[in-house]
């Protein structure tokens, strides 16, 4: 089955997806949408084939599927849209920023039936598989909790510059942007999180978003996940995950990369891939493929990006 597709945001994730999903045998990408011109010109120039409609709505008739890459506020609107007319829903990440909009949204789902997921792009990935078979085989021991730290010179970082909207405070920000993504990981290895305390930092413009983050999460057994959020200072960007057990821990850096440690040196898991980016993507769009067809998937649930979506926002209020 040939999955005819509508992206509605046209920004650096929609034109990502734009282009696997062209290079994916089980998708058609058929119609785009974006209220920026230039946008819709970058993702004809990528994929002429692919036709640029008048509004979203008009995408969204075309297609059987429908990704949502805008910005997190109108995403509630286009996912029931689509939703009302049978479409199945692909939806980037967070959920959203408003926590009663987004039950509303999950419940309005539910009951829609249709197929829905949500973008955590390392749900498929070979580092969550490797991390789940370790654990499950025992060769961790006792899990003992996580460290989620993340770092970087400037935010949003040059390459996304052009989605402005992630420096401010309502929508954008580095914790939504890329904290969720390991916290919906550490969720699917430890179990439900809650929020013990954050202190969040925010610039004397209110408008901006955060720069430095510290918090605690607890597991329901009360084992720690510390997390870290830095903006500032010349340095590389760090994106990292620990996993930690009691004969070995896995750490997850860069979103794919999986190293192990018995209390020594950290080994890596395997050779990094010729194009992480693009094996990722592939592997989310097999799993997009397996829920269209009714399978089971390993895809995110809007349930579990509504958990993630209540730790992040409580995280940024500075709650506990």
């Amino acid at each position: 089955m040939t999955i005819t597709t509508a992206i509605i945001g046209l920004g650096i994730m929609g034109r990502r997806m734009l282009e696997h999903m062209d290079r994916h045998e089980g998708f058609a990408p058929a119609t785009v949408w974006d209220p920026d011109a230039a946008a819709c010109a970058l993702a004809r120039d990528m994929v002429p084939g692919v036709t640029v409609t008048d509004s979203a709505e008009a995408a969204i008739a075309g297609a059987d599927l429908v990704y949502l890459a805008c910005p997190p506020a109108p995403r509630k609107t286009y996912a029931l849209a689509a939703a009302e007319q049978g479409k199945a829903v692909f939806l980037e990440k967070p959920l959203g920023v408003d926590i009663e909009q987004s039950r509303d949204l999950v419940a309005l789902l539910e009951q829609s039936g249709v197929p829905a997921a949500v973008n955590f792009v390392q749900a498929a990935g070979l580092a969550m598989a490797g991390v789940v078979e370790a654990r499950d085989s025992g060769a961790m021991g006792d899990l003992a909790g996580a460290d989620i730290v993340v770092t970087y010179a400037h935010w949003p970082r040059g390459w996304q510059a052009a989605a402005d909207w992630l420096r401010f405070r309502d929508e954008g920000g580095p914790t939504r942007e890329v904290v969720s993504h390991f916290v919906f990981f550490a969720e699917r290895i430890l179990g439900p999180l809650r929020l013990a305390w954050s202190h969040p930092t925010y610039p004397a413009d209110p408008a901006l978003c955060e720069t430095h983050v510290a918090a605690r999460l607890e597991t329901a057994s009360g084992q720690p996940v510390t997390l870290m959020v830095s903006v500032g200072g010349a340095q590389p960007d760090r994106q990292e995950l620990t996993i930690k057990g009691s004969a070995t821990s896995h750490r997850i850096s860069e979103f794919f990369r999986e190293a192990v440690s018995d209390g020594g040196p950290w080994e890596p898991v395997r050779a990094d891939p010729a194009d992480p980016r693009a094996d990722s993507l592939r592997a989310q769009l097999d799993q997009v493929a397996r829920m269209m067809a009714g399978h089971d998937h390993l895809l995110a649930t809007p349930q579990e990006a509504l958990r993630v979506q209540i730790l992040i926002e409580g995280i940024l209020a500075g709650q506990g």
